[in-house]
């Protein structure tokens, strides 16, 4: 999303020097980011490891596109007269793709032993109203959304129903609570999207003695911060563009000293040039600022303001919630991978401890 404190669109309803909020143009890498809570399916992996696919997922549609696993021995391919059969593709499959494949199956699996354990079900209608639901958020016909996908993450109509969307609109109703936007939340977020933002360059160094090298050089001499930033930050944008970084809001976005010291002890009236002590970001992470002035406040219309912020942190915390949900089915489950010989489960109490309130605790392989 762009940057709204910089934006000239006039409002719709065409009152002169009256900037609205944009609506976003391409969201989705903030839309898929969100929802792809079960791992990408390998398509070409996929069909030789495969789990039982959702009921609401066309068995005879299924095999028509990602290619029927019986007769294994069947010629896959014939090169100048010699067969390979799909038997040894499928091996190789299983050797380059497998690990990541089961991932994606062990947690749609996952969700689907949930959904029949609590007796939720999801239609075709539900899956193909969400597509067209995101789609409109975007602003882009269905067909042209379909398309994207494929372009971006490789996906077809039904993987991207199978291992993106049916597995969000499962974990929504598993989780079978309403999100809350509360007061506060909207505020920040009214500050953050349409206030005013600290502009300042940034230098990130990893060693406590050359970022206190490098602070006492620009007591010295504030005009070197863009050439110390080329040589010594360490995060790449910042080092590449002389310590240059978009404008810092209040409540998200940079690690949190950042912001305090950027909006609390910056001062408007001291001008650009101000330059900040060494401040520890965490363990090992230090950053030093170069105040350049305050981003000024656009006009808009706030009860426009209102219900899109309201939308937006809406599907935020949904998000959250989905998140959470599935981490603790994950956490309950037990699984046996014997491709990895890998097992997970949560820890069972012993009798010392089973008085108290231990949670589920595991060593548990990446399934992001």
């Amino acid at each position: 999303m762009k940057d709204r404190n910089h934006q000239d669109t006039t409002s719709g309803s065409g009152t002169p020097g009256l900037r609205r909020p944009p609506k976003p143009t391409n969201r989705f890498s903030t839309v898929v980011a969100g929802i792809l809570i079960a791992a990408m399916a390998v398509g070409a992996g996929y069909q030789f490891v495969r789990a039982k696919a959702p009921r609401t997922i066309n068995a005879d549609r299924q095999r028509k596109e990602m290619g029927r696993t019986d007769n294994l021995g069947q010629p896959a391919v014939r090169i100048n007269g010699e067969e390979i059969t799909r038997e040894v593709l499928a091996r190789e499959c299983l050797e380059q793709f497998g690990g990541q494949v089961l991932e994606s199956v062990i947690n749609r699996t996952i969700i689907q032993q949930a959904c029949a354990e609590h007796g939720v079900k999801i239609t075709d209608a539900e899956v193909n109203a969400e597509v067209n639901s995101i789609s409109k958020k975007v602003g882009i016909a269905t067909d042209e959304w379909y398309r994207m996908v494929h372009a971006e993450r490789g996906l077809t109509p039904l993987q991207y129903h199978r291992d993106v969307i049916w597995p969000l609109l499962a974990l929504r109703k598993l989780a079978g609570k309403e999100v809350k936007v509360t007061a506060d939340m909207m505020n920040k977020a009214y500050m953050d999207n349409y206030g005013p933002r600290v502009r300042a360059k940034m230098i990130i160094v990893n060693n406590l003695e050359v970022g206190q090298k490098v602070a006492e050089a620009l007591l010295q001499d504030p005009e070197q911060f863009e050439d110390l930033a080329r040589r010594h930050s360490t995060e790449p944008n910042s080092k590449l563009l002389g310590g240059s970084i978009p404008p810092i809001r209040k409540y998200s976005g940079a690690p949190q000293a950042i912001r305090d010291y950027a909006f609390r002890k910056f001062k408007r009236e001291n001008g650009p040039g101000q330059i900040s002590p060494l401040l520890q970001l965490e363990v090992g992470s230090y950053a030093i600022l170069k105040y350049e002035g305050h981003t000024e406040p656009i006009e808009h219309d706030k009860n426009e303001v209102k219900a899109l912020l309201l939308e937006e942190l809406t599907e935020q915390e949904q998000q959250k919630l989905v998140g959470k949900t599935f981490e603790e089915l994950k956490k309950k489950a037990r699984v046996d991978n014997y491709l990895t010989g890998k097992t997970t489960s949560p820890i069972r109490r012993t009798a010392a401890t089973s008085a108290d309130k231990l949670p589920f605790s595991f060593d548990e392989p990446s399934l992001n």
